[in-house]
């Protein structure tokens, strides 16, 4: 496939989507409905779709018992790490080892037309970026995510978290569910920010912008400073009527869906005329210039409302460079203020 009909490639073999980044169509003005509703099967599939699907499984075929969840147990949260980790490893893996790997399709819609592998550096584990983010994502954060899921199972196995059953309450559910990916954009964006204050970006945040370049396995490779509070927005289930699918539905979101900003690809090839989108492009924008794009991909657009949104195009450039020289000044001005010792 000709990646060349929907962007442009440098002369460095970096890859730039000819049409630049869009706030969801809700926000657009004109308001279109037309647009709206060819969007919906968008917002549904895949993505969300297939995190509905591992929170169904989970919870009807893979968790333990609801009265063995009553208990904390080691047994239990080892048994609960082994699923997500499994899970994770066959989920990452799989783009891992097809365009990382064996790059099956070269560099086509990469953003970055390197690969990791064949960049050692001093700031990963081994000087490896794939053996870094591999370790501190099934080291540090999926054993974080495993915390806050038994956690979360053993509230509602004691009842001390409103569930609502589907059979009566279908459509308050289903708006929870419908309703989880804007609540996470907002959950994110402030957390995101949080972490980008310069102490905690230094000591926390720094660890997972190590990789410039990220690739699957880059996704969840976090301080534990930040990958705790990153899967706990799940516990916002437990202050409101829900249910342990809707709440599966926003941790496998933030576990499983943290990939979609890490793929580093536009577009994958299924096959000579199928591509899957991956809704990467705006979270590689903040991991390339780091002080744009705190939110998600323009569901709930709090980057626009406070002038951190990044397109991808020349004007956000020149948006974004006015803002550093405006920062820098005010540095300047500070520090020229302060009387000298």
């Amino acid at each position: 496939m000709d990646d060349l009909k929907y962007g442009t490639r440098d002369k460095r073999g970096n890859w730039t989507p000819l049409k630049p980044a869009e706030p969801a169509p809700i926000w657009h003005w004109p308001f279109s409905l037309s647009k709206v509703l060819s969007w919906i099967p968008e917002y549904l599939w895949p993505w969300n779709a297939f995190h509905l699907a591992t929170a169904l499984l989970w919870v009807l075929v893979l968790i333990p018992s609801w009265e063995s969840l009553a208990t904390l147990s080691l047994a239990n949260y080892a048994y609960l790490y082994a699923l997500n980790a499994v899970g994770m490893f066959v989920f990452l893996g799989s783009f891992e080892f097809v365009y990382y790997i064996k790059r099956k399709q070269e560099n086509r819609f990469k953003y970055n037309g390197k690969f990791p592998a064949d960049h050692p550096s001093d700031v990963f584990w081994f000087k490896s970026q794939n053996l870094d983010n591999f370790l501190r994502s099934f080291l540090i954060t999926i054993p974080l995510w495993t915390v806050v899921e038994i956690v979360l199972l053993w509230a509602y196995a004691n009842s001390w978290a409103v569930w609502l059953p589907w059979t009566t309450h279908w459509l308050w559910l289903s708006f929870v569910v419908l309703m989880a990916p804007a609540v996470h954009e907002v959950y994110f964006f402030f957390l995101h920010r949080a972490i980008h204050w310069p102490p905690l970006y230094k000591h926390i945040h720094s660890v997972h912008h190590n990789s410039i370049n990220p690739s699957p396995w880059s996704s969840l490779s976090m301080h534990p400073g930040e990958g705790f509070p990153y899967m706990a927005e799940a516990w916002l289930h437990l202050l409101i009527p829900s249910n342990p699918i809707c709440a599966y539905f926003t941790l496998h979101s933030v576990g499983f869906g943290a990939v979609n900003g890490h793929l580093g690809f536009e577009k994958f090839e299924l096959t000579e005329n199928r591509t899957l989108d991956s809704h990467a492009y705006v979270h590689y924008l903040h991991h390339k210039y780091f002080e744009v794009n705190y939110g998600g991909d323009g569901l709930v657009p709090l980057d626009k409302l406070f002038g951190t949104w990044h397109d991808g195009s020349k004007e956000s450039d020149e948006r974004m460079k006015e803002r550093f020289r405006k920062k820098k000044d005010r540095l300047k001005a500070k520090q020229a203020a302060t009387p000298a010792e």
